[in-house]
């Protein structure tokens, strides 16, 4: 993983360090695995110390290896057009911008990814009550202590979060502690063997603004509605949109 530096500037970084300060407690020096432009596998995560985040994180068999690479090969073809576009503009002496294309490309493709996630691909083992408690009970763990939780779904086979990682706690530690407990425990109950139980490569993003924000959350609580599973998202027994979560969802001991 090589960390790249990032221009953009962070005031919720700012915001943690002041009341960080406020309360007489020190931060930890700057960590390049906290901030800045990282790749892992297919994707790159940008990391912003102070920020929430949407991440995913999906069975090993929810999504097969050859209908990602189609996936890859159709973002990666229209991404090449796009910057020929750009450069045949510009021996024109046009200048032609095309962030924000690109980011439609981008999320084009993490779309096509959850309508293929909400079909059910896979053995979906998180249907089954005693393995989706399970991971719900990791989840609740440490909320409030290593992270802060707003909004997550635990689907058949995959799960969705946005959380805000206290200051000094790293988002890849969360969620590396997430996938190697309940992977141990869930293949047992489940009767799996040495085959891995996630799929080594999680997404998350970098959640920018409020208004982004409320926009992923109200994602997240409708998922199951949106795949057919439940009516209204409050019926959905696994995911934070379901009333008796606090009360009835028990975190791990």
């Amino acid at each position: 993983m090589q960390p790249q530096s990032a221009e953009e500037p962070n005031p919720r970084l700012d915001r943690v360090r002041h009341a960080l300060r406020t309360t007489g407690v020190k931060p930890e020096a700057a960590n390049p695995l906290r901030s800045g432009i990282h790749s892992r596998g297919y994707l790159p995560h940008v990391k912003r110390e102070g920020a929430s985040y949407f991440v995913t994180f999906r069975l090993a068999d929810a999504l097969p290896q050859e209908v990602l690479l189609k996936m890859e090969a159709e973002k990666a073809e229209r991404s090449r057009r796009l910057h020929a576009q750009q450069a045949a503009a510009k021996t024109l002496g046009k200048a032609v911008p095309i962030t924000k294309d690109l980011e439609a490309i981008e999320r084009d493709f993490r779309r096509k990814i959850e309508r293929f996630l909400d079909t059910g691909q896979g053995a979906c083992h998180l249907r089954r009550s005693e393995v989706a408690d399970l991971l719900c009970g990791a989840l609740l763990h440490f909320e409030g202590e290593r992270y802060l939780l707003s909004d997550w779904v635990v689907m058949p086979n995959h799960v969705h979060v946005v959380l805000w990682p206290t200051p000094n706690q790293l988002l890849s530690r969360i969620l590396k502690s997430w996938k190697q407990y309940t992977s141990r425990r869930a293949k047992r109950l489940v009767g799996l063997g040495e085959e891995p139980f996630w799929q080594p490569e999680s997404y998350d993003h970098w959640i920018r603004n409020d208004e982004e924000k409320a926009r992923i959350c109200g994602y997240v609580r409708n998922n199951p509605v949106r795949a057919g599973l439940c009516q209204r998202p409050e019926d959905w027994r696994w995911s934070s949109a379901w009333p008796g979560w606090k009360n009835e969802l028990k975190p791990i001991t």
